[in-house]
């Protein structure tokens, strides 16, 4: 596209202002990705941080949990308004609004007195995150021709990948005794680093995306679906705080009556949704495209191969800190093999888009080939089970997912219109949360009960505990592997033809 064509523009859903398409789309794009590895990245670096964070604030238990559930949980809330909302005002203007408050939320963060301060702005980075995040899927979707969109996933699975490496790595660089003491002398703690790296990122962000990214709305974009959005709104809360919170709980009764609360909430939200489509409105989440099965079962594959991921790093990160001793440095260490890995791999699946669905299947088996190698070495081992005798396990589940993924959020989102890359990208980003809040929990669940009362650093227990819980992993890879078969073949586009055409 370029800047004679404003009848493609209009079709893509952008905005025919002066400067709705760049010459080349990819400047903009990697300015936009910024945000999505910042979004990805808070959640991940706070965990690496929490036992300095608890020791330095004299926070309780129930406070850190807080302190990084709850971003989670605001982030989920709000993905599929903040993508409708993009919509409707600008997919740049929400992506500059939320990255500017973001980073304002950063500062709130790393100058926080106390718990209570850190929990309130860590809740408002969630909900600036939910806000800038879709856009990316969107922008995607109407700057890159479609030719080209395959490599553009490919950079957006890269980038989530790494985010969730780097931000323990990070977090264990800016928290190891080499750099503690200078980050406590800046900043007052070593922790508030975690949050104050950000702001200069987050402020370069802004300038450029207001210089270099084009504006771009959904044709006949209209106002916001109130109702829906409240609705949908209590019902994620319902689903998603059992899911982040129960474990830590126990389990009580009202976890599993907020859980039956969220089914009842889905379906008066599926009512609310289809009166407002009968009656001529714009829903927040139109009936037709959950009824559509290419991307009903690609949203499907989405929740089950996040599960996998955000458990998969869970238990790993829990396995080589609290059973085998390394600290947060050393385990964000290890993930770099399993990061290159994804890395290559999430590049190599844009340059391989012409094989359609293979590609996918390829994944599924390379990460379930993975888990399957990771379980025999852990079996194997025993008692002598060291941390970097699992490289050659997470390397090929690095490959598994990059793969995986990165084809795959490309093959969903094709199957929306120009009026749906906004709604379709928040379904799509909350996707992505709900399936790692429940993997979290249920393989969690599972590796906790394994591990029954073991002492930190009991090798042979934390062991027997991974080999548990990556079987449930091994066991999602073989049902993303079934559910491929019901996805439509996916073929390369030949030329650069409006999404959904």
């Amino acid at each position: 596209m370029t800047r004679t064509e404003p009848s493609d523009a209009r079709s893509m859903g952008v905005s025919p202002a002066p400067d709705a398409t760049p010459s080349s789309p990819w400047p903009a794009l990697a300015i936009v990705l910024v945000g999505a590895f910042m979004a990805v990245l808070d959640t991940f670096i706070v965990l690496v941080a929490a036992p300095a964070i608890q020791a330095d604030l004299h926070a309780s238990a129930a406070d850190i949990q807080l302190i990084m559930a709850g971003y989670q949980l605001t982030y989920a809330l709000a993905l599929i308004t903040g993508a409708r909302l993009g919509d409707r005002y600008g997919r740049r203007r929400l992506f500059v609004l939320g990255m500017a408050l973001f980073t304002l939320a950063s500062v709130g963060c790393a100058m926080a007195p106390g718990p209570g301060g850190l929990i309130a702005a860590r809740l408002v980075q969630g909900l600036t995150a939910a806000a800038m995040f879709p856009q990316v899927f969107a922008m995607i979707q109407v700057l890159v021709p479609a030719a080209q969109r395959p490599k553009a996933f490919g950079a957006l699975g890269a980038v989530i990948g790494l985010a969730t490496v780097v931000g323990q790595l990070l977090g264990g660089v800016l928290l190891s005794a080499g750099l503690a003491p200078l980050s406590a002398e800046l900043f007052g703690s070593a922790w508030r680093s975690i949050f104050w790296v950000n702001v200069p990122i987050g402020l370069a962000t802004v300038a450029l995306a207001l210089v270099r990214v084009p504006e771009s709305r959904a044709p006949e974009a209209r106002r916001l679906d109130l109702p829906g959005a409240v609705v949908l709104t209590v019902a994620l809360f319902l689903l998603v705080v059992p899911l982040v919170e129960g474990r830590a709980y126990g389990w009580p009764l009202w976890t599993w009556l907020s859980l039956a609360g969220s089914a009842l909430a889905f379906a008066a939200f599926g009512l609310v949704e289809r009166r407002v489509a009968a009656s001529g409105g714009a829903p927040l989440v139109h009936p037709g495209l959950l009824r559509r099965r290419p991307f009903a079962v690609g949203a499907t594959l989405v929740v089950v191969a996040y599960a996998g991921i955000n458990s998969f790093f869970l238990i790993l990160s829990l396995t080589l800190q609290d059973g085998l001793g390394l600290d947060a440095l050393g385990a964000g260490l290890l993930y770099t093999p399993l990061a290159v890995a994804f890395f290559v791999a999430s590049v190599a699946a844009g340059r391989l888009a012409g094989f359609g669905r293979r590609v996918l299947q390829a994944g599924a088996l390379t990460g379930g080939l993975g888990y399957a190698v990771t379980i025999a070495l852990v079996a194997v081992a025993g008692t002598g089970l060291t941390a970097w005798a699992l490289t050659p396990g997470l390397v090929l589940v690095g490959v598994g997912n990059g793969l995986l993924v990165t084809p795959l959020l490309n093959a969903v989102l094709a199957h929306a219109g120009p009026t749906e890359v906004g709604m379709a990208s928040g379904v799509l980003s909350t996707c992505q949360q709900v399936g790692g809040a429940v993997g979290v929990a249920v393989v969690g669940v599972l590796y906790y009960s394994a591990l029954g009362g073991a002492a930190p650093h009991d090798v042979g227990a934390y062991g027997h505990a991974l080999i548990s819980a990556v079987a449930v992993n091994l066991a999602l890879a073989a049902a993303i592997s079934a559910l491929l078969r019901f996805l439509p073949r996916i073929t390369a586009p030949r030329s650069p033809a409006p999404a959904g055409n």
